[in-house]
């Protein structure tokens, strides 16, 4: 898929990114996230990113990342298949050549690691990896690796392939600086964890779609608040918020890590082999996971 198509398409409707089902061995478990992959299919997004932040990419070795990827695309060969990308410079460069051997459409590259950087370090590290593939890719501005609208703004100039900033840090000004200055050069995507709780703040700051990660669990939820979303029909969206997204946030914060566990209990709760949690998160208790499970109940 060309880049520019894979902007376009983007930008047409809500993204999800799936959770990564492990088995009792602790490996990745292809068989489960296909089936998954195929129940989601019956509710149309914009795109798949695997093996993003709910699909924990932090805990995948870079081989893993490769077989998600090949396997979500055997699953779902129609739909655009974006898949998490990070670390060094040379790791990243190497799993986006992975990831585009396997069959993925684009790369969402998320925070080198642990240690923080300059702006013009930020810019080598992104115009190498963009060099190193044809797909396109999306920055992600969160944690340590935070670009700014001048940095991007020059990317954007050197890199044609290079068509989407996701931003999860909640700085508006930043994202605003960004969307102004460049316009429809890139496709511009919401990335705050449950975005929804976002969604309507980041539309004043030129943000018009975003990625849902209860579409894992409550599909038509995650959709129908899109629709409202997409339709200026804050009313609707208040009350989802209410009703729904608040309340579920509400167990989401209970503890560290649960913006992941929590999704990933709710696929299961929805009958799905998932298996835990990889370490360093941890999985929520039988009470919360009675929460979840009354607050799905609840929408169904």
């Amino acid at each position: 898929m060309a880049p520019t198509d894979l902007r376009d398409i983007i930008r047409s409707g809500l993204l999800s990114f799936p959770v990564t089902p492990f088995d009792g061995d602790d490996r990745f478990n292809a068989t489960a996230f296909a089936a998954h992959l195929d129940w989601l299919s019956a509710h149309p997004v914009a795109g798949l990113i695997v093996a993003g932040g709910t699909g924990e990419m932090f805990s995948l070795t870079p081989d893993e990342i490769v077989e998600v990827t090949r396997t979500a695309k055997a699953a779902q060969p129609g739909a655009p298949i974006i898949a998490g990308c990070g670390y060094g410079t040379r790791m990243a460069c190497e799993l986006a050549q992975g990831i585009e051997a396997a069959g993925g459409d684009g790369i969402l590259l998320l925070p080198h690691y642990l240690i923080g950087a300059p702006q013009d370090g930020i810019e080598a590290h992104i115009r190498a990896v963009c060099n190193a593939t044809r797909m396109g890719v999306i920055v992600y501005n969160r944690g340590q690796s935070v670009v700014g609208a001048e940095t991007l703004a020059r990317l954007a100039e050197a890199c044609p392939n290079l068509i989407g900033f996701k931003d999860g840090t909640g700085d508006i000004d930043t994202v605003k600086r960004i969307t102004v200055g460049l316009g429809d050069r890139l496709a511009y995507i919401g990335g705050m964890p449950t975005h929804e709780l976002f969604a309507q703040a980041y539309r004043g700051a030129g943000v018009d779609t975003y990625s849902s990660a209860v579409f894992n669990f409550v599909p038509e939820t995650a959709l129908a608040f899109h629709a409202a979303f997409v339709a200026g029909d804050d009313a609707t969206c208040e009350a989802m918020l209410r009703d729904f997204y608040y309340p579920f946030a509400k167990i989401r914060d209970r503890k560290t890590g649960y913006a992941v566990s929590a999704i990933k209990a709710g696929v299961a709760l929805r009958g799905f082999d998932t298996g835990p949690v990889r370490s360093p998160l941890t999985d929520l208790s039988d009470e919360e996971r009675a929460l979840l499970g009354a607050l799905i109940e609840g929408r169904r």
